[in-house]
């Protein structure tokens, strides 16, 4: 699979599901989230339709009139972002979730390496690329960026960046062998068996990782705020939990 390919791994499919809660959320919570509708249906015999991919693709197609009921981005700058505009329920918002960033390697990697000031991640990189969201937009990339930054590596390494459009796509471009390391959510990494962690980044590297979830200020769905409120249950909380993620709600 090559750079392009593996960027679109997972894209928005902004269509309406009648009769289901429609959730906008973050690659990275795609396992964790299906289970957890998987969940509400047997508990409710109600339905989510979950379309993922990066907060940043989310939040414009939810600005540009997609048929969104809840929005879960993987920062708080594109929850804001809606927010300003007037396309999300503030009352409604919650800081759901948080997760790690973590350096990984495909899984018959040699490579070892301490996460620390000044350490050698071009030397990981052995020349090859290092796979990473959008440093721009995406919250992976954005995370990412920051943690490089503040330990002082990023001028040896922004050079030799595959970036992704989606924290799922970036960890397939290591997990298919077609970059050496890539920096990703520890939960993500749980869910690859072709990849290992190498070391995580120290919370103080970056900003703090938040989910915040929040109805969508357009929705009609009868049913959305009971789904937001199960994302908030010990049910949804224990899956979250096996997935890796912390539980930042209580």
């Amino acid at each position: 699979m090559g750079l392009m390919s593996a960027a679109a791994a997972i894209l928005p499919v902004p269509v309406s599901a009648a009769g289901k809660v429609n959730v906008f959320a973050a690659a990275s919570l795609k396992n964790a989230l299906d289970e957890v509708s998987a969940a509400w249906k047997a508990a409710s015999s109600k339905e989510t339709a979950n379309t993922f991919a990066a907060s940043s693709a989310l939040a414009r197609q939810i600005e540009a009139g997609a048929p969104a009921d809840i929005f879960i981005s993987a920062d708080l700058d594109w929850m804001k972002y809606l927010s300003g505009k007037k396309l999300i329920a503030e009352s409604s918002m919650v800081k759901l979730l948080g997760n790690t960033l973590v350096l990984v390697a495909p899984a018959g990697s040699r490579a070892a390496v301490t996460i620390a000031p000044g350490f050698d991640l071009a030397g990981v990189l052995k020349g090859g690329k290092l796979a990473i969201c959008d440093v721009k937009a995406v919250p992976a990339g954005k995370y990412g960026k920051a943690a490089l930054e503040k330990l002082g590596v990023w001028d040896k390494v922004e050079g030799s960046l595959a970036q992704a459009e989606n924290v799922r796509a970036a960890l397939k471009l290591v997990s298919a062998g077609e970059a050496p390391a890539g920096i990703v959510y520890r939960t993500d990494a749980n869910e690859e068996k072709k990849v290992k962690v190498l070391g995580a980044f120290p919370p103080d590297t970056h900003p703090e990782i938040v989910y915040p979830a929040a109805l969508v200020a357009a929705s009609k769905s009868p049913d959305a705020a009971e789904f937001l409120a199960f994302l908030q249950s010990d049910k949804a909380h224990d899956i979250f939990r096996a997935h890796g993620f912390i539980i930042l709600v209580r």
